[in-house]
């Protein structure tokens, strides 16, 4: 029995590109260009359509690959902003329990 891996495989930018650029130029289904390419339907709809979404042509609201990098980072900051204020936080305990004594 072979068993499934859960992680999923990881595809460079430019073969992202190439696969969304073929989708455009090929005149086939997303389905079918997934199928020639062995990647998954869902995953290259997901390319396409952020694609579009970097060319200012996807739904309302949807964010840029940019845009999405920057919340990304911004969260990633935030969340270390966070645990730098919860150690400050115990370390402002700490001396004011040792002032004290």
């Amino acid at each position: 029995m072979s068993k499934k891996s859960n992680t999923s495989k990881r595809y460079t930018v430019e073969f992202k590109r190439d696969a969304v650029a073929l989708v455009y130029s090929s005149g086939k289904t997303v389905t079918q260009v997934a199928r020639e390419l062995g990647v998954s339907p869902e995953g290259l709809r997901n390319w396409v359509n952020q694609d579009k979404a970097d060319r200012g042509e996807g739904p309302a609201g949807a964010l840029t690959s940019d845009e999405k990098e920057e919340l990304r980072r911004l969260r990633r900051e935030n969340r270390e902003q966070q645990q730098t204020i919860e150690v400050l936080k115990k370390a402002a305990a700490f001396f004011a329990r040792e002032s004290t004594k």
